[in-house]
């Protein structure tokens, strides 16, 4: 278009001079060697243009000459070029289709067309082929040949990494990915491996180091990096927790700053403060995470800050939190437990029996379980919440890769990913409101309670040694040998006979009567009376 445009241009200059010479008539009169030559002006300036125009024609007709050997071996040389092009492309086309055949052919006919040193992706087709046709060594060894070629190097390092991947050899793929993230920190996959790397070996330093990288080449988003950061502050403050309380303070608290409701931050910067004394701000520390994610260990752990507290001052210590987060879970959780342990049954039935119409869980039913245990010691009514509490769907753990932990961990025992566990119910329970019919499990709970009866004087280990008792009463009245049962009278013969002797009695053949009495006759032995029957 620019072309088209000066070419427009040079075309009005033109034609605008010649009108200007049109329109001024004159005569040109030139003297060479004695002899005068006088034409018109128009015409003296169409010979010059004339002139100039010839001299640029014969100097291309004398350069097209003069380069023609050159042009035609250029010609042929980006033909040939060309053709390499697309069975290059061919290749790589088939290699990604899982054609090694075709791929192979065409690798050998770029290689002829194209030199190897000029064109590095002859290498990757080539080692692509070799893994299709599965010789893994010579791919290995053509990605090795692209790693040492600066600009191949981080394509060749992909290669090995996954290659050493697939083999199982971790330590060989932690440093062609670490080799890779040193060079070339802004390469997303060399960057999370060797995160991920560092993390698991407890290199928290190396890993914070490597995410500020990441970070300032902009290879993470902000709110990703920020979280990653705190995942690591965390873990490096677990770390210090025992040996240098204010560094796992100062990490802990940097952690909050960067993710204000990251709960394991929030335990261990209270903890920390705890061994320093500084009671208030571990207090303060643990109610601003409460008010943004009401977490059970929280409340477990502000209850119980002060070791000298009473029960009555724990339970005020709950009813605080519950007043943050009324009508929470939770809440209602830790005041029932506080109420338990300060021997307050109604407040803490009350309570249970809330959290447990707001999200019948597992914790709940428990819960009131106890209560039970600890107010009447029905063990019916015990036994009847711990069924509901086998019904109910499980309280939220640490979760990760269908691994369930006790605690925060800052790395996947399974995979390895870094920031995997959650806070939710395991074995993939659903979270999210409590449908109608489970709202109402706790009021069919209470409805089929069974009510309250006296409880026997005897512990329920003096109950087990009653019952024990009578069964081996039963088994030694069942062993006892029975009297024979009476002769019946005989008729009276005519003739005296001899008084026959008492037959004695068979003995087993072992010296002993048998262990199993084996099954009486009812008719001949009546079954002794007892209180529990066996069969």
């Amino acid at each position: 278009m620019v072309r088209l445009v000066i070419f427009a241009l040079l075309v009005l200059v033109l034609a605008y001079g010649f009108s200007w010479l049109a329109d001024r008539p004159g005569d040109l009169s030139l003297i060479w060697e004695g002899q005068i030559y006088q034409t018109k002006l128009i015409v003296a300036a169409s010979a010059i243009i004339a002139l100039v125009a010839a001299v640029m024609l014969a100097w291309w007709f004398v350069r097209l000459v003069w380069t023609s050997p050159h042009s035609v071996t250029r010609y042929f040389r980006a033909r040939k070029r060309d053709r390499g092009y697309q069975a290059l492309s061919t290749g790589l086309i088939a290699a990604g289709a899982g054609n090694a055949l075709l791929a192979r052919k065409m690798a050998a006919r770029s290689r002829g067309l194209i030199r190897a040193d000029q064109e590095p992706l002859i290498n990757l087709l080539e080692a692509q082929a070799a893994l299709i046709e599965g010789r893994y060594a010579e791919a290995r060894s053509k990605f090795e040949a692209m790693a040492n070629d600066p600009e191949t190097r981080e394509l060749g390092l992909r290669g090995l990494y996954l290659e050493a991947k697939r083999l199982g050899a971790n330590e060989a793929a932690r440093q062609y990915a670490e080799k890779a993230a040193d060079n070339a920190p802004y390469l997303p996959w060399a960057a999370q491996a060797t995160l991920e790397y560092r993390s698991q070996s407890g290199r928290w330093d190396d890993a914070i180091r490597l995410l500020e990288q990441q970070k300032a080449a902009k290879v993470v988003e902000k709110a990703e990096a920020n979280r990653l950061h705190a995942v690591l502050l965390t873990a490096r403050a677990d770390d210090k927790l025992e040996s240098d309380p204010s560094g796992a303070r100062d990490d802990a608290q940097q952690a909050l700053k960067l993710s204000a409701d990251f709960v394991p931050a929030a335990l261990i910067a209270a903890k920390a403060l705890f061994r320093e004394g500084g009671i208030r701000k571990a207090a303060s520390i643990l109610e601003q995470t409460w008010k943004a994610k009401p977490h059970p260990e929280i409340g477990r752990v502000y209850v119980r800050a002060r070791s000298g507290d009473s029960t009555l001052d724990r339970l005020k210590r709950a009813e605080r939190l519950e007043s943050m987060r009324p009508n929470n879970v939770e809440s209602l959780l830790v005041v029932a437990q506080a109420a338990l342990d300060a021997q307050e049954f109604a407040k803490a039935r009350a309570k249970a029996e809330a959290a447990a119409r707001i999200e019948p869980r597992e914790a709940a039913f428990l819960l009131l379980a106890d209560i039970e245990e600890a107010e009447t010691g029905d063990q019916g009514r015990v036994r009847h919440w711990l069924a509901q509490a086998l019904k109910a769907p499980r309280d939220p753990s640490w979760v990760a890769d269908g691994f369930v932990s006790d605690k925060w961990l800052p790395v996947s025992p399974v995979t390895g990913r870094l920031d995997a566990f959650e806070w939710k119910a395991p074995f993939g329970q659903l979270e999210g409101p409590v449908e109608e019919g489970s709202t109402a499990a706790i009021e069919t709970a209470l409805k089929t309670l069974p009510p309250l009866r006296e409880t026997r004087p005897e512990s329920v280990v003096n109950d087990h040694r009653i019952i024990e008792l009578e069964r081996a009463a039963t088994i030694a009245e069942s062993v006892r040998p029975a009297s024979p049962p009476p002769a019946p009278a005989k008729a009276a013969e005519p003739s005296i006979s001899r008084p026959t002797p008492p037959m004695p009695e068979p003995k087993p053949f072992f010296g002993g009567l048998p262990d199993d009495p084996g099954v009486r006759d009812p008719k001949v032995e009546p079954e002794p009376k007892t209180r529990l029957r066996l069969f």
